[in-house]
């Protein structure tokens, strides 16, 4: 934080400069390097690469109009598959749009997490959600909602009831550039630097609120500057360098264990791909922008910095996309032939004990015959 109120912003500072593991040629910096184990990186790597399959193929349904739509993380799979590995049994996660993957990296089984995206009889939250509004209490992660920002406050609070009830849990929440000029974010930063709640704020700023560059949105240097004026420590990291988010996170919710308070992280990324299966890019961004963020790809920069440690190799991406491509392969077969979520379901979780006129109802439902099958 400043302490004097005209101080020069410096590049050294982790708010305005940008921290950084890996190089352009795969190797770690050894003043930044964590040091992650072996084992955990190529766990990232195999979460990495699974998205980036899964994220297709979900878009190829939904371009055969078998699910109805879905928003992608192509380009940004570092900042959800660092949080799901750096996350404890019992902490929270507040996702935004593409996020939802940390709950696969949590253990939330692979055919729940597709079947939310059919909204079927296989979905936990019996198809009352939209697609790509995952959720899973198993794995406690909460389903962001479509307006932008309100799940910051959310995560907040979440926190705020940790610190009062003691509790050794950090509550993780996510938001996009465009959710830092809406009122949520700054009631959120406001109460978690005040009441230092045991929060980690990530910002993905991938530059573009769907049509809106960030230049266009805020003048502030940095998305990570907006937490100086709250009193709140504040990291500025490269978003698709999977070792320096592990990093940052590990970092940030260690501090929250520990009683210091919250941290605000902007992970400076890129989409790459459209908003969502509603969105067409070409009609607001060059695809040189496009083509020179695919430069840093982050699946390809850990792939680099892996092969450069003689942990993978031709053959072993070959043999991991194939045994990737299978997983998902039989998990949407099975998923895609289970039927509608039961009729009678809509009365459930309403009320502890349903009442007489909602029971009335549901008889009258079941009276009637089911739909007509349109499979």
């Amino acid at each position: 934080m400043i302490t004097e109120p005209n101080a020069t912003l410096r590049d050294s500072d982790p708010d305005v400069g940008l921290f950084t593991v890996l190089r352009e040629d795969g190797s770690a910096d050894p003043a930044n390097d964590p040091k992650v184990p072996a084992e955990i990186v190529l766990s990232a790597y195999r979460h990495m690469r699974r998205l980036r399959i899964l994220d297709a193929r979900m878009i190829l349904l939904q371009r055969q109009g078998r699910v109805g739509f879905y928003g992608a993380c192509t380009g940004q799979e570092a900042v959800p598959i660092a949080t799901g590995l750096v996350t404890k049994k019992d902490d929270w996660v507040f996702p935004a749009l593409r996020e939802q993957s940390v709950m696969l990296v949590r253990g939330f089984p692979l055919r729940q997490f597709i079947a939310q995206v059919f909204g079927n009889s296989g979905d936990v939250a019996k198809g009352r959600q939209m697609p790509s509004h995952q959720s899973g209490k198993s794995v406690h992660q909460v389903s962001w909602s479509s307006c932008i920002g309100p799940q910051v406050p959310q995560a907040v609070g979440a926190a705020m009831a940790m610190k009062l009830r003691k509790d050794a849990n950090v509550s993780f929440g996510f938001c996009g550039d465009g959710a830092t000029s809406q009122p949520d974010f700054h009631t959120a930063m406001h109460f978690a630097a005040t009441f230092k709640a045991p929060a980690v704020l990530v910002c993905q700023n991938n530059h573009w609120s769907i049509s809106v560059p960030t230049a266009k949105q805020t003048a502030a240097r940095t998305i990570a500057v907006k937490g100086r004026a709250y009193g709140m420590r504040s990291v500025r990291v490269d978003g698709n360098d999977l070792l320096a988010m592990y990093k940052v996170l590990t970092d940030a919710a260690d501090r929250a264990r520990r009683g210091e308070g919250p941290t605000f992280v902007e992970a400076l990324t890129y989409r790459i791909g459209a908003h969502s299966t509603s969105d067409d890019p070409t009609r607001y961004r060059a695809d040189a922008e496009v083509e020179a963020w695919k430069k840093k790809d982050p699946v390809d920069r850990l792939a680099k910095h892996l092969r450069l440690l003689g942990l993978v190799d031709d053959a072993h991406e070959a043999k991991l996309d194939e045994e990737l491509s299978a997983e998902i392969g039989v998990a949407v077969n099975e998923v895609e032939a289970m039927g509608a979520p039961a009729r009678e379901s809509l009365f459930d979780d309403v009320y502890a004990e349903l009442p007489a006129h909602l029971r009335d109802e549901r008889a009258e439902l079941m009276s009637m015959p089911p739909a007509p099958s349109h499979g």
